[in-house]
């Protein structure tokens, strides 16, 4: 799928989508509130479906929830609601559109304590991404207990569909944690850049 000689993760290689989003965006420590949540937000329409499915579909979540405002989509009605249900272009799960919305009035909550939806999440790791050394994909967990403590934390404030499981997922692709494996490029190149 690339000509070029980079060592990557094994899932990358099998489309376009996935060797973008590899080689850009999974993994980098992100602190920007709006792709916070959208991460969030996306993680959780993935559950029980294939991520590159979430990935075709970004740019129609995107214009659908408002580009991840949080404060546009904890205002959404029954009638939004309902325009959601009916739009093609996302993933049009009732319950995951409802947590959608409830996690933006739980997200609001937050930012009105705190002012930073991301000092709030990254006070898991401490503020510091943890730094791993994996040399195969079947090494890294599908949990941990940092992932079981986020999504304790995120259910005692109202968060909803956001389980160990898919907050580790979370923490992967906004780089609370390194999971590239050792011999991927990508790994030295986030190890280097948190130092």
């Amino acid at each position: 799928m690339t000509s070029d000689s980079k060592r990557r993760c094994t899932w990358a290689a099998n489309d376009t989508l996935y060797l973008e989003y590899h080689d850009i965006e999974w993994g980098a420590p992100s602190y920007n509130d709006r792709h916070l949540f959208e991460m969030l937000v996306l993680e959780s329409m993935q559950s029980g479906l294939s991520w590159i499915t979430i990935l075709r579909k970004r740019e129609a979540f995107r214009t659908a929830f408002k580009n991840f405002e949080i404060e546009s989509v904890a205002r959404f009605t029954e009638k939004k609601i309902e325009k959601l249900l009916a739009d093609p272009g996302i993933i049009r799960n009732r319950a995951k559109i409802l947590a959608t919305i409830e996690n933006a009035k739980a997200a609001t909550k937050v930012l009105q304590k705190t002012d930073s939806l991301a000092d709030f999440l990254w006070e898991t790791v401490g503020g510091v991404p943890k730094q791993n050394s994996w040399k195969s994909g079947s090494e890294i967990p599908a949990l941990t207990d940092e992932s079981k403590a986020l999504a304790k934390r995120l259910k005692e404030h109202g968060f909803k569909f956001l389980g160990p499981t898919t907050c580790y997922a979370f923490m992967q692709a906004v780089g609370m944690v390194n999971d590239h494996l050792v011999e991927c490029f990508r790994h030295g190149e986030l190890g280097r850049a948190r130092r």
